[in-house]
C-alpha cells in the first residue's frame, strides 16, 4: 500500500484513523467513571488515617449531593483531543514501525520482543507529544466539583514545564499499552489464523480478516488486565502527579498535604501514609474502567476497521485516478 507513488502509508493510516475513532467513543462513554476513579487515586491518607473517599461510589454521590452530576464530565473536550490525537498518532507508529521491522527483517511475523520494543517506541513518540494535553485533563478530574477551569487556564495556572508533569512516569508507563497490544496482538492473530484454516483459503486471500466484534471486545479485556495490573503503583503515582492542588477545596480537605510532584515523592508519600497496599488502592476502579475502555476501543476499531480500510482504498484510487488525469492533460 505504501507503494502506490503517493508517499502515504495506507494501511498504517487506517489503523491509526479506526484506532483514533474507537478511543474517542469509548472515552466518552465511560468518562464519567474515568472521574470517579481518577479522584479516587489523587486521595491520599491524611495521618490520622482518614478518607474523604472509601469506595468509588462515594466520588458519584458526593456529586449528585453537590448537585454536581455535570461536573463528572469536567475536561472531557480536552481528554478527547488528547485520546484521539494519542490513540491516532500511537496506532500509526505502531502500524508504520511494525511494517518498517518486517520489511528490513525479511521476516512474516514480528516477535514478542521486537513487538514490545516497537511499541514502546510507538508509545514514547505519541507520551511526549500529547503529555501537556493529558496533565491538563488530569487537573481538570480531580478539581473540586463545579470548579474546573478550561484548558488555556488550567495550563496557564502554572510554568510550561509544569505542564509536562508526570512525564518521565509516563514514557515509562508506555510499557503498559506496549504489554496490553503485544498480548492483543498475539491472540489475535493465533484466532485468525484459525479462522484462514477453516475457511480453506491462502493468506493472502485472507489478509484482511476482522475479529468478531465479541472476541475483539473479550481479547481486549485480557490483554489489558495483565498490563494494569503489572504498571499499577506507577499508575497511582501519576495520578497524584498530575493532580490538582488540594488547597482548592481546603473547606473540605484542610488536612491534605500538597500533592507531590515527583515519581520519588510520590512513591514516599504512598509507602509512610499507606503503606504497600496504598500501591494498590484503586486497582478495581483502574481495572474495571481501563478495561472497558480498552476492550471498546479494540472492538470499536476492528469494526470501524473494515469500513475505513474501504473508504481509504476509495480515497486511494480517487487520487491515483486524478494524478494520472493530471498527468495527461
Amino acid at each position: 500500500m505504501a507503494g502506490d507513488g503517493s508517499g502515504v502509508d495506507w494501511e498504517s493510516l487506517a489503523e491509526a484513523t479506526s484506532g483514533a475513532i474507537g478511543s474517542l467513543v469509548s472515552t466518552t462513554v465511560l468518562y464519567p467513571l474515568d472521574t470517579c476513579k481518577t479522584k479516587f487515586q489523587a486521595e491520599l491518607q491524611t495521618h490520622h488515617g482518614a478518607h474523604k473517599y472509601r469506595n468509588l461510589s462515594d466520588v458519584f454521590w458526593e456529586a449528585i449531593r453537590k448537585r454536581q452530576l455535570l461536573s463528572l464530565y469536567q475536561g472531557l473536550n480536552t481528554k478527547n483531543i488528547q485520546s484521539f490525537i494519542s490513540s491516532f498518532f500511537y496506532f500509526y507508529g505502531y502500524s508504520y514501525f511494525k511494517r518498517l521491522y518486517l520489511e528490513k527483517s525479511g521476516a512474516k511475523s514480528i516477535g514478542t520482543t521486537a513487538n514490545l520494543i516497537v511499541a514502546a517506541a510507538a508509545g514514547a513518540c505519541t507520551v511526549i507529544a500529547t503529555q501537556p494535553l493529558d496533565t491538563a485533563a488530569s487537573r481538570m478530574q480531580t478539581s473540586a466539583f463545579g470548579k474546573s477551569k478550561g484548558l488555556r487556564e488550567t495550563l496557564a495556572e502554572g510554568t510550561w514545564m509544569e505542564a509536562f508533569d508526570g512525564l518521565g512516569i509516563s514514557i515509562i508507563l508506555t510499557c503498559n499499552p506496549s504489554i496490553q497490544y503485544t498480548v492483543f496482538d498475539q491472540l489475535k492473530q493465533r484466532i485468525i489464523q484459525r479462522q484462514r484454516r477453516k475457511n480453506g483459503g491462502s493468506a493472502e486471500d485472507n489478509s484482511r480478516v476482522a475479529l468478531s466484534a465479541f472476541s475483539a471486545f473479550l481479547l481486549g479485556a485480557v490483554s489489558k488486565s495483565i498490563a494494569t495490573v503489572l504498571t499499577y503503583p506507577l499508575i497511582r503515582c501519576k495520578v497524584m502527579i498530575q493532580a490538582a492542588d488540594p488547597d482548592e477545596d481546603e473547606s473540605e480537605r484542610p488536612s491534605k498535604s500538597r500533592a507531590p510532584k515527583t515519581m520519588v515523592g510520590a512513591l514516599h508519600a504512598i509507602w509512610s501514609k499507606e503503606g504497600i497496599p496504598g500501591f494498590f488502592k484503586g486497582l478495581h476502579a483502574q481495572i474495571l474502567k481501563t478495561v472497558l475502555s480498552s476492550a471498546l476501543l479494540l472492538m470499536i476499531k476492528e469494526e470501524i476497521s473494515k469500513f475505513t480500510w474501504v473508504s481509504l482504498l476509495a480515497l486511494r484510487r480517487y487520487l491515483f485516478v486524478s494524478q494520472k488525469r493530471i498527468k495527461t492533460a
